[in-house]
């Protein structure tokens, strides 16, 4: 099981979204300016951090928005946002 063992990768599922230009314009220029984030790991501390704040009690999402404001080593899958 997943779970119990913190060495395995986790699953991910991939999600196709639009964004309002502004919303999105912003999100590049905070990235651009801050290297040590990216578009995907923005995207999930935001919608764990709107489900956090929103009263969600599962231990899974209160992880990983707290892994992604505090901690995060860089995904070797990782894509740029087009420029």
């Amino acid at each position: 099981m997943l779970q119990e063992t913190p060495d395995a990768m986790p699953i991910h599922v991939s999600v196709e979204n639009q964004l309002p230009e502004d919303l999105y314009r912003a999100m590049e220029l905070f990235v651009s300016e801050h290297p040590q984030w990216d578009q995907y790991r923005l995207e999930q501390v935001a919608i764990a951090g709107f489900l956090f704040q929103q009263g969600c009690d599962e231990r899974l999402v209160a992880q990983h928005y707290l892994k992604g404001l505090f901690h995060h080593q860089p995904d070797p899958c990782r894509m740029v946002i087009d420029r």
